[in-house]
């Protein structure tokens, strides 16, 4: 086969939503010509039909249909995207393993804590991720009881299962987002049925960082490599798995973390 095929797009990045919120930005400051009223709409309509164009297009390279509905909470999510507003989900560290001066895993807890989650079940891993984190964003911008945005939390985390040979994923996976710490008492309700809020108990993890885009060979590869690093993985699930991802689903270089979970 002569050249190379062309590579599918990368799902958008929290880091691509800071450059697009700063050249809509930039726009709006040239524009003239016209009211200030009549500009500031046209500039939102356009600023609108633009981020969902781009991601449709990004959308159709992993089998993703990006719907006109999802065009206000993309919208949304650029504009409220401040990286210092991201609130990490908080953890005690237990322990640090490392092994000539590389990291190879840390053994953290968890707090109970709410999450709202969505089970998926689609023919592929990323299709799983990337259509449950579009009913989670409209959750979080301003589709839920209380109406308004609820803001960022990283990560967004996915629960896979394998069979009992550790051989394959299974295809249900549940993605969630860790509600932030001022909802905690009482998380808005989600206007879909399909979103549920969990209470999850207090958990120790075996958390390994790895980087990529993520699909069930990846996951399979970081399951069995922390299961060779862990001196007793028989403490942990054998079926149950977290991935937790820094950065959205599918971007090219996503930042990742595998978590092995305690037995209780």
């Amino acid at each position: 086969m002569s050249g190379a095929e062309p590579s599918a797009p990368a799902m958008i990045t929290l880091e691509d939503l800071d450059g697009m919120a700063e050249e809509s930005a930039d726009s709006a400051y040239h524009s003239n010509g016209s009211s200030l009223e009549e500009e500031a709409e046209r500039m939102e309509d356009e600023e609108q039909e633009r981020l969902l164009s781009y991601w449709q297009s990004v959308g159709r390279g992993h089998q993703v249909d990006v719907p006109r509905d999802m065009a206000e909470p993309i919208q949304q999510l650029t504009r409220n995207n401040n990286p210092q507003e991201r609130q990490t989900i908080p953890f005690t560290l237990i322990q640090r393993k490392e092994k000539l001066g590389d990291l190879l895993y840390e053994k953290r807890q968890y707090g109970k804590a709410k999450w709202a989650c969505i089970k998926m079940k689609e023919k592929q891993y990323e299709q799983s991720i990337c259509l449950g984190f579009m009913k989670l964003m409209r959750y979080i911008c301003e589709q839920n009881s209380s109406g308004l945005y609820l803001g960022i939390t990283i990560p967004i985390v996915t629960i896979v299962h394998t069979n009992e040979a550790q051989s394959e994923m299974t295809q249900s996976v549940t993605v969630a987002y860790y509600l932030p710490e001022v909802l905690q008492d009482e998380p808005p309700h989600p206007f879909d049925s399909d979103i549920i809020i969990e209470e999850w108990p207090s958990t120790i993890v075996y958390s390994r960082s790895f980087r990529g885009i993520i699909n069930e060979d990846a996951i399979m590869r970081e399951i069995n490599l922390l299961a060779e690093i862990l001196e007793s993985p028989e403490l942990c699930l054998q079926d149950t798995f977290i991935i937790a991802g820094y950065t959205n689903p599918a971007a090219a270089n996503r930042h990742n973390e595998i978590w092995f979970l305690q037995r209780p």
